[in-house]
């Protein structure tokens, strides 16, 4: 069984590192970004990923220096999602130092992208981003535009396609969990990784070591911590240590 990952989620608005509840109310944080990534690179985090929380509302020069500034002192696998809407876009995030990047908004309005960008930089660089709330009736749909438009469509259907159109990862967040601190969604976690075979990264909920063990019991390959982490609830050291404690191998 390949290592589990522990990463750090930093979402992004112009210059600034922000935080909201289901991925609306952003508030911002104290620190540059780069600074909270430094931090997290010296306690030993996996990987990071930045997300641009407002994609549409501002150009993406800010993250492009945020990402060629993080890759000067953080020799980490760094992925970037919000607002790659072409393959153009994609390119550009690469060649800013990203090693992966994540779409979800453009992904549903042109699945073909996922193709696009599998074929030209391989599927390794590319993540399939899902934001996921569970309706009325208890089915988990897919959500984009930062959980503001539903599309209808199911989240493990999504997910499959998703896999088929040559997606290298998953990125799902659960917008009911998000910011919330109050544990995982593991229903959805365990449902979509037992649909797909590539790795699934879950996101949102997180608040303390117990609910990494709880999301790889699950089938998540990897974990993505924001709000814990950026307001000092918990720290990599002890969730690595509470893994190591039962049995997880952590990259």
């Amino acid at each position: 069984m390949s290592p589990k990952r522990l990463i750090a989620r930093l979402d992004i608005k112009g210059h600034r590192l922000v935080k909201g509840i289901h991925l609306e109310g952003w508030r911002f944080l104290p620190k540059h970004p780069n600074a909270y990534c430094y931090d997290y690179y010296l306690q030993g985090i996996d990987e990071i990923i930045y997300v641009d929380a407002v994609a549409s509302l501002y150009g993406r020069d800010s993250l492009k220096e945020i990402i060629r500034k993080t890759t000067e002192n953080v020799f980490i696998p760094i992925t970037v999602g919000g607002g790659i809407r072409t393959i153009d876009d994609a390119h550009d995030i690469l060649r800013s130092g990203a090693d992966k990047v994540a779409i979800c908004s453009q992904a549903v309005k042109t699945p073909e992208l996922i193709s696009e960008v599998a074929n030209k930089f391989g599927n390794q660089c590319m993540v399939l981003s899902i934001q996921a709330k569970k309706n009325t009736s208890g089915r988990f749909e897919v959500w984009y535009d930062v959980a503001r438009e539903k599309t209808e469509m199911d989240v493990m259907e999504w997910a499959r396609k998703g896999e088929a159109l040559g997606a290298g990862e998953i990125l799902l967040t659960s917008v009911d969990m998000e910011g919330m601190e109050k544990g995982m969604d593991l229903e959805l976690i365990r449902q979509v990784s037992q649909v797909v075979s590539i790795p699934v990264i879950a996101s949102g909920g997180l608040s303390n070591a117990g609910d990494f063990v709880k999301a790889v019991g699950e089938g998540a390959d990897a974990v993505a911590v924001a709000k814990a982490f950026h307001y000092g609830r918990v720290t990599v050291e002890q969730i690595k240590r509470e893994a190591a404690e039962q049995g997880i191998n952590v990259r």
